[in-house]
């Protein structure tokens, strides 16, 4: 069984409750082979609490992550690595995806190129996660 990979970040937003500030903790998660978004929210003026699990990754999140934590790469550890077999994996991406991943161009969160890395290696092809 393969480590689960986590990054989180910190930010604020309007309390609901009483328009204050809200301190979020939101964590992009690699588990079991899914990409989850989980926020935790807690108001100091008024005590009103919120936790959201599952959702999807909002942009602005994502961005600030790949900020504070820097873009993973995703690396091809063999070089004899057979290119069908990467697009296999790779298909629901973008064909440009496949050079981009051989000339080491190809970068997201941690979590992403973790799930990436981890499909490739159980087709057969070394693949690393890394920041440079």
């Amino acid at each position: 069984m393969e480590q689960d990979i986590f990054e989180s970040v910190r930010y604020s937003a309007m309390c609901q409750d009483c328009g204050d500030e809200l301190e979020c903790c939101g964590v992009q998660a690699l588990q079991d082979s899914r990409l989850r978004w989980d926020v935790e929210s807690t108001c100091s003026a008024c005590g009103f609490t919120i936790a959201m699990h599952g959702r999807d990754l909002p942009s602005e999140r994502r961005e600030q992550i790949l900020t504070e934590h820097g873009p993973a790469t995703l690396r091809v550890l063999s070089p004899t690595a057979k290119s069908a077999v990467i697009m296999r994996v790779l298909r629901a991406e973008l064909e440009s995806v496949l050079r981009r991943v051989l000339s080491g161009d190809f970068s997201g969160t941690l979590p992403e190129m973790e799930l990436l890395a981890r499909k490739l290696r159980a087709s057969g092809i070394p693949a690393l996660s890394t920041r440079p």
